[in-house]
């Protein structure tokens, strides 16, 4: 079993910037697929970000491409989503994922197997 744990939701301006953080523990994370989903309300879950097992992989979402960036640190079982220049439409909960089958990006959110409880980040105009 693995459970996640996101951190560093909150309220912030447009311009801003936000550091989520997906702590893992229970089964070895380190060597899976890790992704960053969000969900609007009032709209259906999205992919974020998704990297790889050792991070040298990465793919981002044409509506974050420029402006967040996925990292991981497997020594610390934690993921990490640095949000910048940030805009009232990236306002959602945020959810980290793993795909406990695959090393490689996954961008398939049906791939994944264990989900976070989600952190809500709300950015003012």
């Amino acid at each position: 079993q693995v459970q996640l744990v996101e951190s560093g939701g909150g309220l912030v301006q447009a311009g801003g910037s936000l550091r989520l953080s997906c702590a893992a523990s229970g089964r070895t994370f380190s060597t899976r697929a890790m992704g960053w989903f969000r969900q609007a309300q009032g709209k259906e879950r999205e992919i974020v970000a998704a990297i790889d097992w050792r991070g040298g992989d990465t793919y981002y979402a044409d509506s974050v491409k420029g402006r967040f960036t996925i990292s991981r640190d497997n020594a610390k079982n934690t993921v990490y989503l640095q949000m910048n220049s940030l805009k009232p439409e990236d306002k959602a909960v945020y959810y980290c994922a793993v795909d406990v089958h695959s090393f490689f990006v996954v961008t398939n959110q049906n791939e994944y197997d264990y989900w976070g409880q989600g952190t809500q980040v709300t950015v003012s105009s």
